[in-house]
């Protein structure tokens, strides 16, 4: 089933290990559960410290604590913090995020460039001397700044050189800047989540589409459709009531088409019980074919 999602840049000797590592990583739906732990650059400490954030969370080991205790499919963040934790925890599935900028500029104020930080060529060799588990690569592409070119020619490298390794490439797909007046455009979203497949990411994290400031599931088979065969993940964002957040992903998947979701602050920013049983309920319905029901008991038990 999954040798649809095959890429045929993954050079022949490493195609078997590319479908192990998908059928892995999506527990065999072709739908992945990325839990995104690369906000302490992109947001600063704004979503680890606070009225509302769980104090587990104002340190950065509550990351990998989650990640090793609870199901997922990848763990996303940057190779440095990976380096300062990866010892203890090498068994966690890791993607590492090439590049991250902070929020302190507004986007309308300066169009944003977010230039990676290493190449492909460094992860590998990290990865083979360390012998951590480092399973992918992600980028994130602006959409509509002025220096879009350069981010759109990085990103391309940067998915042809992780198939070639048999890892898979996951793309930040994020209209950003002076000229982007509604980025939760659903036709917007869409044609980012296209630019993705021509990329030839496995799978572009968007934006959640909304109508009227209000998320609708059918907007997001435009993006789908858009897409092709590369997965279309929504992000997680902002930190709201575990029914709401569950049973939006669930019609994300079963109405809207998407495959896979990228979740940071409605896991995270819970103490350390709660992340791993949110986790939980997030995998179940993403790669597990659970219900909503189904998912609510987790949190319960």
């Amino acid at each position: 089933m999954l040798e649809k999602y095959l890429p045929a840049d993954v050079m022949p000797g490493k195609r078997r290990k590319f479908l192990k590592l998908m059928d892995r990583l999506t527990n065999g739906t072709g739908r992945l559960m990325l839990f995104a732990g690369d906000q302490k650059v992109e947001h600063l400490n704004n979503d680890f410290y606070g009225k509302e954030v769980a104090k587990d969370d104002a340190n950065p080991r509550h990351l990998f604590e989650i990640a090793s205790k609870a199901k997922i499919g990848v763990f996303a963040t940057q190779m440095g913090l990976i380096t300062r934790f990866a010892n203890e925890y090498p068994e966690i599935p890791y993607l590492v995020k090439l590049n991250s900028k902070t929020n302190i500029i507004p986007y309308d104020e300066k169009d944003p460039y977010s230039q990676n930080w290493f190449d492909v060529d460094d992860v590998i060799e990290f990865k083979n001397y360390s012998g951590i588990n480092i399973v992918g690569v992600g980028y994130t592409v602006y959409l509509g700044s002025e220096h879009e070119h350069s981010m759109l020619r990085e990103a391309a490298e940067i998915v042809h050189k992780a198939h070639k390794e048999g890892m898979i490439a996951v793309l930040w797909m994020y209209p950003k800047g002076k000229f982007i007046k509604d980025e939760h455009d659903a036709h917007l979203i869409a044609g980012a989540a296209g630019v993705a497949t021509c990329l030839g990411a496995d799978f572009a994290k968007v934006k959640v589409p909304y109508e009227n400031n209000k998320f609708k599931p059918e907007l997001l088979k435009e993006a789908v459709e858009a897409a092709g065969n590369t997965g279309v993940l929504c992000e997680g964002g902002k930190k709201i009531d575990e029914k709401s957040f569950l049973t939006e992903l669930y019609e994300q998947i079963h109405i809207g088409g998407s495959r896979g979701n990228g979740t940071g602050r409605n896991i995270h920013q819970r103490e350390l019980n709660e992340a791993i049983k949110m986790a939980n309920a997030i995998y179940a319905i993403t790669s597990e074919n659970k219900s909503v029901e189904e998912a609510l008991e987790i949190l319960k038990n």
